[in-house]
């Protein structure tokens, strides 16, 4: 069996974020995104991954290389964002004729695949889509089923859904996939739709199976989402101190990265992520934040944020519910006149 990760699109939702930044590469608890995905795959029980690439390759390429894995993993570039069905479609090549995984690069999954994976392989469907219940199956892709559990009709963001069953966006298949992505036509997106692909297989008889999703998911399209898949994933992590500690107090589950220096009084309240390298000096860092490494933080608390590496933040008393890019300065400035100082780029979000 084979994966193929979707490490594609323009995040235009994560602005200004994405404008340099490949948006499966946002860290949730210090860890890219993707990870998460190639990670559930490997431990699926499967060695050969695809990943789809298109806008800032070389920044997916470079990042996903630069730790070992054990699996090969091969990169195929897509030239625009035609969709999921065409991201399956121009990776036959490499799927050949073996059942595969296709998982989006930008969701996050806590129980992993595995479960879904080997159900899959024994029960012998054509194809196997990951669902789970949500309170707004309005906002969602939504499959109805049948009382044997396999899918009838999926449904884009319905306004009387027929079910609380939302499309994951993990989606298992057999080799027939291809006959439906070379059969079905783009949709008003310009896009080969995954969705259609799916309908087309139940339309001609094949089975397509329902596989429920226990805990949480999240999909990491928002900047919401990402703070609160960094909750999720933060509320299982274990203490692991491997910097200094330095006239500072740890309170609760909290991970500090080699060559950190907390100090000066600092507090850090549980759960929480602090990266390597980091000088954390005056500060309260509080539950729900992951510190990326090389930051700096003085004379400010930070609370249920996401800060990317390299950021430093000085004596702005508090910031919370923030995503915070990498290498990014904020900083109280003492100059006259007094006043708020910005360099905002598109689509940022500001609130004083």
């Amino acid at each position: 069996m084979r994966g193929l990760v979707l490490s594609g699109g323009h995040g235009t939702r994560l602005r200004p974020i994405t404008y340099s930044y490949q948006k499966q590469l946002i860290p949730v608890a210090n860890k890219p995104i993707l990870f998460y995905a190639i990670e559930d795959i490997i431990e699926a029980g499967i060695h050969e991954i695809g990943i789809v690439v298109g806008p800032n390759k070389e920044q997916v390429m470079d990042t996903v290389l630069s730790r070992e894995w054990d699996a090969t993993i091969e990169f195929i570039e897509q030239d625009a964002p035609r969709g999921i069905a065409h991201a399956v479609k121009i990776s036959q090549g490499f799927l050949k004729d073996e059942p595969f995984v296709v998982y989006l690069g930008d969701n996050i999954l806590r129980e992993g695949i595995t479960r879904h994976v080997d159900d899959f392989l024994s029960s012998g469907v054509d194809a196997s889509i990951l669902l789970s219940h949500v309170n707004n199956p309005q906002q969602f892709g939504v499959a109805q089923l049948d009382e044997q559990g396999k899918v009838m009709r999926l449904i884009e963001k319905p306004e009387h859904p027929p079910s609380d069953l939302a499309l994951v966006g993990i989606y298992l298949f057999r080799h027939v996939i291809f006959d439906a992505v070379h059969s079905i036509t783009p949709s008003w997106r310009n896009e080969l739709e995954i969705t259609d692909a799916i309908q087309w297989l139940i339309d001609h008889g094949y089975s397509v199976k329902a596989s429920i999703v226990d805990g949480w998911w999240k999909d990491t399209g928002k900047s919401e989402d990402i703070l609160e898949a960094n909750t999720l994933v933060l509320d299982d992590i274990h203490t692991d101190i491997r910097g200094t500690v330095e006239d500072a107090i740890i309170r609760g589950r909290v991970v500090v990265g080699e060559g950190t220096v907390l100090r000066d009084g600092s507090v850090v309240k549980g759960p929480a992520i602090i990266g390597r390298e980091c000088t954390i000096s005056n500060a309260y860092i509080g539950p729900y934040t992951s510190i990326g490494d090389g930051c700096e933080i003085v004379g400010t608390e930070v609370e249920g944020s996401v800060v990317m590496e390299g950021a430093r933040i000085l004596d702005v008393e508090r910031v919370v519910d923030s995503l915070i890019g990498r290498d990014a300065l904020v900083e109280r400035g003492n100059s006259l006149p007094k006043g708020h100082s910005f360099k905002i780029g598109d689509n940022s979000v500001v609130r004083i």
